[in-house]
């Protein structure tokens, strides 16, 4: 595949796949003749993988690294599950605060309704909407 063919597919600007490669996030881009850059499928599952790893919030540092240590074959095994299990634990603390925001905008949301469906907004019913609660994980 070219690079727009890539960048269609993946929903990724032909700008960050050269910078993705430049950096050596995608490793080993074949090139025509011309210097067109073909696309193999071990390519776009490289690529598949960044946006992947990347939409989730793993650093670009992390992911040079372990691409880096995948290139030197099997004998890195557990310092890529070192690098993948601490950027899973970070995720996850991510995962548990965006959890307690959608928790918060639940209630918020469920207070508006009661409110709405109660009485009248007022600006003294406005200012107890504001008030902190203390999030409860459900």
């Amino acid at each position: 595949m070219k690079i727009n063919e890539v960048s269609k597919k993946y929903d990724i600007t032909p700008d960050t796949l050269r910078y993705y490669e430049r950096i050596g996030l995608i490793p080993n881009v074949n090139r025509n003749g011309s210097g067109i850059r073909h696309y193999s499928e071990v390519d776009c599952n490289w690529v598949e993988f960044i946006k992947c790893m990347r939409s989730a919030g793993l650093s670009i540092e992390s992911l040079v690294e372990y691409v880096q240590l995948f290139q030197e074959g099997p004998k890195t095994a557990s310092k890529r599950k070192a690098i993948l299990s601490e950027e899973r634990d970070k995720l996850r603390e991510r995962m548990a605060i965006l959890q307690e925001t959608l928790n918060r905008l639940d209630y918020k949301v469920e207070h508006y309704d009661e409110l709405f469906s109660d009485k009248e907004l007022t600006k003294e019913t406005e200012k107890v909407a504001l008030l902190p609660r203390k999030v409860v994980n459900v």
